[in-house]
C-alpha cells in the first residue's frame, strides 16, 4: 500500500493536477507550474515539479501519458498528468487531518 502522507509541494501539485486535468491544455509540467505561480505567487523550478510528479506517480497518486505532438513544441509530445483514486483519497485524508488540527487549535484560543 502506498504511503498516503505527503508534503506541501506534493499536495499543491495534486490540487493543480485536479484543476488542470480536464482543461484543454491539460496538466503538464509547464501548466502546473504556471498555475501554482499564479495562485500562490510561488515559483517552482521545472526540475522540482517533475521530480515530485514522478514520486507521486510511483506512489500511485497520479498517472501520466504522452499527449499529441504539437507544432509549438517542434513536434514533441507533452507528458500529461491525471489524478488517480488513491491521490483523491490522500488529499481528502490530508484535508481532514488539517481541519481537525485547526479546529483543535481554535478551541484553545
Amino acid at each position: 500500500m502506498p504511503r498516503r502522507r505527503f508534503g506541501e509541494l506534493e499536495q499543491t501539485l495534486l490540487y493543480a493536477v485536479v484543476f488542470l486535468q480536464d482543461e484543454p491544455e491539460g496538466a503538464s509540467g509547464p501548466t502546473i507550474g504556471k498555475l501554482i505561480a499564479q495562485r500562490t505567487g510561488r515559483s517552482i523550478s521545472p526540475g522540482a515539479i517533475y521530480t515530485a510528479l514522478t514520486r507521486l506517480e510511483e506512489r500511485g497518486f497520479v498517472s501520466s501519458e504522452l499527449g499529441d505532438p504539437t507544432a509549438e513544441r517542434g513536434g514533441k509530445r507533452k507528458r500529461l498528468y491525471r489524478m488517480r483514486a488513491a491521490g483523491e483519497a490522500a488529499l481528502r485524508s490530508a484535508e481532514t487531518g488539517l481541519a481537525r488540527m485547526a479546529q483543535l487549535a481554535r478551541a484553545r484560543s
